[in-house]
C-alpha cells in the first residue's frame, strides 16, 4: 500500500530543501509519551475499555523517516513529528502510546492482525488503502482502514548539493537513476511516471526501489542514484541537517499533496473517534501548533476543518 497513490505529477507551488539521518531501526517496543493520567485526562471515557484497562495503545511505525519518526542519537528512543503528536494525543486520553518499529509497506497488514493498534508512519490517507484495493488493479489485497487526519504533506525530489545533474522537474528524472522507499507514493508515482512518459520517449528511468528512505537517500549521497523523492517535511529537514547542510537540496516544487492520517482497523470506530477528538483538542489549545513549530514543519499544518475521517481522495 502506498501514501498518496496519485496517478499524475501535478506540480504544486512552493519548494524548498531537506538531511540524510542514519538512523538504527532495531525492532521492539518503544515507548513514549508521559506516564498516563487515566480517569483524570479528559477524552478518558472516550477509549474502549480495552484501551481504558490497559492504558496502552500501541502503535506500528517505520521509524526511519526523519523529522517524522525516527531515532535518537541513542538509537533506541523514538522523536520526531509523530511521536510528539502520540504524546499529545495521550495526555487527552489518558493512554501511553507504544511504538513498535516495523517496516512501512508491512504496517497495514500488522494492523489488521493485531500486532498493533493504530499507525502513524507519516501514512497519506487515499481511498485504496481506505478499501484495501491495489491502486494498478483496483483489486482487493487486504484490509481497509479508516483514517484520522493531522498533516498535508507533498511529495519533494532531493539531489546531490550543487545539483550536478541539472534536475528542475520530475521530466528531468527520465532516462536518470531514481531512488526512493518501497511501498510508498513516491514509488506510485515514479514507476507510473516511468511508464507514461518516460518510455515513450524512450528514457526510461532505472528505479533503485528502497526498504527504508535513509536507505534511498544513501543512494543518491554516494551518487549511485541522481535523485531521491520523498514527503516535503522529510526533505526539507534532510536538506538542512545533513552533513551540516551541505550533503543536499531539494529541486522543483512539490507535487502530490495529500493528507496524512492516523490509521485504524474499519471495525475500531469507537477508538478511531476518540483518536479524531483528539487531534481537534490539540489542534484548538495550541499543542499541535507548538509541535509543528519544533520541527519547522507550519507549511503543512492543517485547520480544524481539516481534521476529518478518511479526507485523502
Amino acid at each position: 500500500m502506498v501514501p498518496h497513490r496519485r496517478r499524475t505529477f501535478a506540480l504544486a507551488a512552493g519548494a524548498v530543501a531537506a538531511t540524510l539521518v542514519l538512523v538504527s531501526c532495531g525492532g521492539g517496543k518503544e515507548q513514549q509519551a508521559p506516564p498516563a493520567k487515566g480517569a483524570s485526562a479528559p477524552l478518558f471515557d472516550e477509549l474502549p475499555k480495552q484501551y481504558q484497562d490497559s492504558k496502552v495503545i500501541k502503535v506500528g511505525s517505520d521509524i526511519a523517516y526523519a523529522p517524522m519518526e525516527f531515532y535518537d542519537e541513542d538509537g533506541k528512543t523514538p522523536i520526531g513529528i509523530d511521536v510528539d503528536i502520540a504524546k499529545a494525543l495521550g495526555e487527552q486520553l489518558g493512554v501511553r502510546f507504544e511504538f513498535q518499529n516495523g517496516t512501512f509497506d508491512g504496517l497495514i497488514v500488522a494492523l489488521g492482525s493485531k500486532r498493533h493498534d493504530i499507525i502513524m508512519s507519516s501514512m497519506t490517507d487515499n481511498k485504496d488503502r481506505q478499501e484495501g484495493r491495489d491502486p494498478d488493479t483496483g483489486k482487493k489485497v487486504g484490509p481497509g482502514v479508516d483514517f484520522v487526519d493531522y498533516y498535508m504533506a507533498g511529495v519533494s525530489i532531493m539531489v546531490q548539493k550543487g545539483n550536478p545533474s541539472g534536475i528542475k522537474s520530475v521530466d528531468d528524472l527520465c532516462g536518470k537513476v531514481v531512488a526512493y522507499q518501497r511501498g510508498t507514493i513516491h514509488a506510485d508515482a515514479v514507476e507510473a511516471h516511468n511508464e507514461e512518459n518516460c518510455k515513450p520517449r524512450g528514457l526510461p528511468m532505472v528505479l533503485h526501489d528502497k526498504a527504508k528512505d535513509t536507505e534511498a537517500l544513501l543512494e543518491v549521497k554516494q551518487g549511485r542514484a541522481v535523485a531521491d523523492v520523498n514527503d516535503t517535511p522529510v526533505a526539507v529537514y534532510n536538506a538542512k541537517t545533513s552533513g551540516g547542510g551541505n550533503d543536499f537540496e531539494v529541486v522543483g516544487a512539490p507535487f502530490d499533496a495529500g493528507p496524512l492520517g492516523i490509521a485504524v482497523r474499519k471495525e475500531d470506530t469507537q477508538l478511531r473517534d476518540a483518536l479524531l477528538a483528539a487531534v481537534r483538542e490539540i489542534v484548538k489549545n495550541g499543542t499541535y501548533t507548538k509541535i509543528m513549530k519544533k520541527w519547522g514543519a507550519t507549511t503543512g499544518a492543517i485547520n480544524l476543518e481539516q481534521v476529518k475521517v478518511n479526507g485523502g481522495t
